[in-house]
C-alpha cells in the first residue's frame, strides 16, 4: 500500500523580541547608529594622522634649512662666547671646537621643538577626535531618527494595533520612501486582518448553524423509544459524526481567532484557570484510571481568561488521553518565576521521540497515527494551545518525558 508522504513541516517562528535587547550588554550590540559613529570618527582620525603627518614633514624641512650652518668663526681677537642653551659652548675654545659644538645645538634644538610639535600635535588630534566621535554619534542618531520611529511603530503593529502609522515629514528621501511604503503595507494588512475576522464571524454562524440542526434532528430521532435497533445505531453513529465536526470547526474558529494579539486584558490567575481544567478532566481522567496531582501556586498574568483555561483544558486532556493503560498520572503545576508565569503539564505515557514533538503542534498532526479518524481529539489541540500563549506573548515547549509521556511548559509574562 503506497503511503502519502507528510507534508513539510514550517520553520519555527522566531522567538527573539526586537524590544528587548540581546545580551549582558546592551550598549555594545554593533547598532548602526553606533558603526556610523565608528565610520565618521575613523575618517576623521585617518584625516587628522595624515595631515599631521604632513605639517611634521615640513616643519622638519623648514627647521633643517633654517637651522642650516650659515655662518663659523674663522679669526679674530677675544672672541667670547657663552650659552645655557648649548652647554658644549665655552670659553678656551679653538674654532673648530667652537663650531663643532654650535652645529650639535642646533641639532639638538631642532629635534626638541619637532618632539614638542609632535606631542602638541597628539594631544590636540586626541582632544578633537573624542569631540569627533561624540559629534557622530549625534549626527547618527539625528539622521536615524526616522528609523526609531519606523521600530516604534512596528512594535505597536506587532501588539495587533493596525492602526497606528509612521506619518514621517520631512525631505522627500530614502527613509520617508521607506515609511511611505510601510504605511501602504499596513494599509493592506488592516483590510486583511478586517476582511479575515468578517469571515471568522460568517463562518461561525454559516457553519455552526447546521451542524446544530443536525444535532437536534438526530437527537429527537433517537429519543423515539419505537424506533428500530439499526435506525439508533445509525442515529447514535451520525451524532458521533456531528458532535466530532461540531468540534472542529469550533476548533478552527478559535484557532483563527487566536492568531492575533489580545487587545483587552484582565487579571487572570493562571492557578485557577488550571484549577478549572483540571476538575472538567476530572471525570474522563477517573474513568482511564489516570491521577491528576500537582500544586498550583498562584500566578497572575494579563490576558483573556477563556482562551487561557482552552491552554490549559487541552494540555491536560491530552495529557489524560494520551497515557498509560495503568497506574498513569498527569502532574499540573503552576507558578511565578523570574518574571513569569508558567504552567506545567506533565504525564505518563507511551515514548516520544525527540524529532516528533515539534510535529505535534502542527495542525491535524498526531503522534504516529492518521490524520482523521482518531476518537481522541480533531488534532487542533496543541495549535490552539500555542496560538493562544502567542497571543499573550508567551511560548510554548514540549520535551519528551524520560520513560515515557510529554512535559509541556507554558511561560506567560506577568
Amino acid at each position: 500500500m503506497a503511503t502519502t508522504p507528510a507534508p513539510p513541516t514550517a520553520p519555527p517562528k522566531p522567538t527573539w523580541d526586537p524590544g528587548q535587547p540581546e545580551g549582558p550588554f546592551p550598549w555594545l550590540r554593533p547598532t548602526i547608529r553606533i558603526r556610523l559613529t565608528l565610520l565618521y570618527g575613523g575618517m576623521f582620525l585617518i584625516a587628522g594622522i595624515l595631515l599631521l603627518s604632513i605639517i611634521y614633514l615640513l616643519a622638519a624641512q623648514a627647521l633643517r634649512q633654517g637651522n642650516a650652518m650659515t655662518f663659523q668663526i674663522v679669526g679674530g681677537q677675544n672672541v667670547q662666547v657663552a650659552s645655557t642653551a648649548c652647554p658644549g659652548v665655552g670659553i678656551g675654545q679653538s674654532y673648530d671646537q667652537f663650531n663643532a659644538a654650535i652645529s650639535k645645538c642646533a641639532l639638538e634644538q631642532r629635534r626638541h621643538a619637532l618632539d614638542d610639535l609632535l606631542s602638541r600635535s597628539l594631544m590636540a588630534l586626541l582632544g578633537l577626535s573624542i569631540i569627533a566621535f561624540a559629534f557622530g554619534y549625534a549626527m547618527a542618531g539625528r539622521v536615524l531618527s526616522p528609523l526609531g520611529k519606523i521600530t516604534r511603530t512596528a512594535r505597536r503593529v506587532v501588539g495587533s494595533d493596525l492602526t497606528r502609522r509612521i506619518e514621517l515629514d520631512g525631505p522627500d528621501d530614502e527613509l520617508k520612501e521607506l515609511a511611505d511604503t510601510f504605511d501602504e503595507m499596513l494599509d493592506r494588512l488592516e483590510r486583511a486582518f478586517t476582511a479575515q475576522q468578517r469571515f471568522v464571524a460568517n463562518a461561525s454562524h454559516e457553519l455552526r448553524t447546521p451542524l446544530a440542526i443536525n444535532r437536534t434532528l438526530l437527537e429527537v430521532h433517537l429519543s423515539d423509544p419505537g424506533a428500530p435497533v439499526e435506525l439508533q445505531q445509525l442515529g447514535k453513529t451520525l451524532l458521533a459524526t456531528n458532535e466530532r465536526s461540531e468540534q472542529l470547526v469550533e476548533g478552527l474558529l478559535l484557532l483563527a481567532r487566536s492568531e492575533n494579539q489580545i487587545v483587552e486584558r484582565k487579571p487572570v490567575d493562571l492557578a485557577e484557570v488550571a484549577s478549572r481544567a483540571v476538575d472538567q478532566v476530572r471525570g474522563e481522567a477517573e474513568a482511564k484510571n489516570v491521577v491528576i496531582r500537582g500544586e498550583r501556586e498562584p500566578a497572575v498574568v494579563q490576558g483573556n481568561g477563556v482562551l487561557l483555561e482552552r491552554i490549559a483544558l487541552n494540555l491536560v486532556q491530552n495529557a489524560v488521553r494520551y497515557n498509560v493503560p495503568e497506574d498513569g498520572w498527569v502532574e499540573v503545576t503552576t507558578e511565578a518565576q523570574h518574571g513569569q508565569a508558567v504552567l506545567l503539564v506533565s504525564n505518563t505515557g507511551p515514548v516520544v521521540p525527540a524529532y516528533e514533538v515539534d510535529n505535534l503542534f502542527e495542525p491535524f498532526r498526531r503522534l504516529r497515527t492518521e490524520r482523521t479518524g482518531s476518537d481522541k481529539g480533531v488534532g487542533l489541540g496543541l495549535s490552539i494551545a500555542r496560538s493562544v500563549a502567542r497571543a499573550h506573548g508567551g511560548r510554548i515547549q514540549a520535551m519528551p518525558r524520560e520513560g515515557g509521556g510529554l512535559v509541556m511548559r507554558v511561560t506567560l509574562p506577568l
